[in-house]
């Protein structure tokens, strides 16, 4: 793992601690990808450089120009919550509410997924197809990118060891646009792509709500874009061309959706063969393209997503005064407040929280169930959101309010959904039930009288192995009358 780790609480300091140690240092935000490549040695940094106590940097807005704005630690459940996102950049919305569950989307970031450059990412995809540009910036200066010059290859970028994202723009969508994304994984939630894509189309005047495709005005552009078929994100320009100078009839689409699939190049792998992939492509292609023109592409959206962040906005703390540095052997400790007490973790750098919790505080009722954010076992809560403790860096619990499942009870009082637990018998071998706790109390302090949709949505990222999820979501319920 790593050896230093930086909170600096401007953009300068971090650039200059970026440029003093060159290669050997990392910028992370949320880590959710980063530390799973440090893990498994895909990437290697001794330094590391946390941005997310940086304030300033997790706004979205749209300037005079039109032109929307992401910073560099907006969470994918910021962009999920952000109204302008939802109104005028919906398939980046969309794409960011299918990206894992809500304790990764809590500490995840757009920018970190496109720095990433997975094929499989699902926020390049949407934001390729809205015309996404990239301000890169360093010591020396900025410069801007398109994000379709952007990718070199698989996991390759034109990022510069001394470089930092620091904004994300595209133009925000007319009146005369729509547009969608739509995923394919191998389950509902927490799932890596089998193929994703994304589509928005330009009409020559605003679209009427319903009356169908035949009633569209025609198509002055398209942009169709598919992810996880390709070493990179790639465009259907051939699927673009044939949709445009015509209003949107089934024929084109069925013809664009054939062209598209016919650009994919996908491979076989663990998640999906290449043929099955191209048709995939296909049929996905397809029905966004008929979303589109029935003026449906919305009714998959929530109206109300849970995001596990309590009581608070979801915006964490920023952190004032100088630059921290915590080194693996050095004197600078970790302090932070743990269930309502404060305390001091010496020589936590290079660990995650949940082993800083388990071994440094002895506090193990936070599991280890996969350690690449997957299972929800170790949920706990950071200044008041729910996050992953397997891909939280130890020293980024500096400064913060930390609460397990050990501090839920207060003055020997179960909570109400630990007791709705024990009363609904929502407990079998209970390794992941200290997880399901965590969330689901979260989700109560959120939303009091949780739909039973909502409750769902908010348990996606705990997982069962012992299958015993109506009794867990029959307990949440009965907490919450309570």
């Amino acid at each position: 793992m790593w050896q230093t780790y930086y909170t600096p609480t401007s953009v300068d300091e971090a650039l200059r601690l970026l440029a003093e140690h060159g290669p050997e240092a990392r910028i992370v935000a949320g880590g959710t990808d980063l530390l799973i490549e440090l893990e498994r040695r895909v990437r290697q940094a001794r330094v590391l450089i946390d941005v997310t106590r940086i304030g300033g940097l997790d706004q979205v807005a749209l300037d005079k120009q039109g032109i929307i704005h992401i910073g560099p630690t907006v969470t994918h459940n910021r962009a999920v919550a952000s109204d302008l996102l939802v109104k005028r950049g919906f398939p980046l919305a969309m794409a960011c509410w299918q990206v894992g569950a809500a304790q990764l989307r809590n500490r995840g970031t757009i920018a970190g997924n496109l720095v990433t450059a997975s094929p499989a990412n699902d926020t390049i995809t949407a934001l390729q197809a809205l015309g996404a540009q990239l301000t890169l910036r360093s010591v020396h200066g900025e410069r801007f990118i398109a994000l379709t010059e952007f990718y070199k290859g698989v996991r390759q970028t034109a990022l510069a060891p001394d470089e930092m994202v620091t904004d994300i723009t595209f133009p925000a969508l007319d009146a005369n646009q729509r547009g969608t994304f739509l995923k394919l994984g191998l389950r509902r939630t927490n799932a890596i792509a089998v193929i994703n894509a994304a589509a928005v189309l330009t009409f020559a005047s605003p679209p009427q709500s319903g009356g169908g495709n035949d009633q569209l005005p025609r198509v002055s552009q398209a942009s169709i874009t598919l992810g996880s078929v390709a070493p990179t994100i790639i465009h259907a320009p051939e699927a673009g061309q044939v949709l445009t100078g015509a209003a949107l009839s089934k024929a084109r689409i069925t013809e664009a959706a054939e062209l598209a699939a016919q650009t994919a190049v996908p491979i076989d792998d663990i998640r999906a063969g290449a043929d099955y992939r191209r048709e995939t492509v296909r049929v996905l292609v397809r029905r966004a393209l008929t979303s589109l023109g029935d003026g449906t592409e919305r009714t998959q959206y929530p109206s109300a997503p849970p995001m596990l962040w309590g009581r608070t906005t979801g915006r964490f703390p920023r952190l004032a005064g100088k630059t921290i540095c915590h080194h693996d052997e050095g004197p600078e400790p970790v302090e932070c407040n743990v269930n309502g007490q404060n305390v001091v973790v010496r020589q936590a750098g290079g660990k995650t929280l949940l082993a800083m919790l388990r071994d440094d505080l002895g506090l193990t009722g936070t599991k280890e169930g996969c350690a690449e954010g997957e299972c929800g076992a170790c949920t706990v809560w950071m200044d008041g959101i729910a996050v992953l403790a397997c891909l939280t860096p130890a020293p980024r619990a500096h400064g913060t309010h930390i609460v397990t499942v050990e501090g839920l009870a207060r003055d020997d009082e179960l909570h109400p959904v630990q007791q709705a637990f024990i009363d609904e018998g929502a407990v079998q071998c209970g390794y992941c039930t200290p997880g399901f706790v965590m969330a689901g109390a979260n989700l109560l302090e959120e939303v009091p009288h949780p739909t039973r949709e909502q409750i769902i949505a908010g348990l996606a990222g705990n997982l069962c192995r012992c299958t015993g999820y109506y009794k867990i979501v029959r307990a949440i319920e009965r907490a919450a009358e309570a």
